[in-house]
């Protein structure tokens, strides 16, 4: 793993952070929930273990949001900028990839492709939900 480090920031630049070394996975997400949270008809996740990640500046204006006990919404109360989603029972954060200056997003799956409001014709698998190691059917869905 790298020790690279990639800085981020909110929309109105409260927020800053930092990550290092490279994401353990990266990809689409198609369900309702990322969906209604990001207002995008597809979610572009980083998923960071939590010792990756240092908010650097603003930790004072992060505001949580929790539909429910799978995750933690993290958002700028200054601006409304989303920056962040955590996932406790894993260990990870989505990081919103559009926040992280000059990253390569390099996606390799859609996730809850069974939810989808677009099709995509990327050549990347398409789970109906989740790969079997997240618990999930492990069924791909044809593009």
């Amino acid at each position: 793993m790298s020790n690279e480090k990639i800085k981020g920031r909110c929309f109105c630049g409260s927020i800053e952070l930092v990550v290092t070394g490279e994401p353990s996975a990266m990809g689409y997400c198609h369900c309702k929930d990322c969906a209604a949270w990001s207002a995008t008809p597809i979610n572009s996740y980083s998923f960071w273990g939590f010792d990756q990640l240092e908010i650097t500046k603003g930790l004072e204006n992060i505001q949580t949001f929790s539909k429910t006990d799978h995750s933690k919404r993290k958002f700028c109360k200054k601006c409304g900028g989303h920056i962040m989603t955590e996932h406790p029972s894993s260990n990870l954060v989505d990081i919103f990839a559009v926040i992280l200056e000059g990253f390569s997003f390099k996606p390799s799956i859609h996730v809850n492709y069974e939810s989808k409001t677009v099709s995509v014709k990327d050549g990347l698998p398409k789970f109906k939900d989740l790969p079997e190691e997240f618990n999930g059917s492990g069924k791909i869905l044809p593009e």
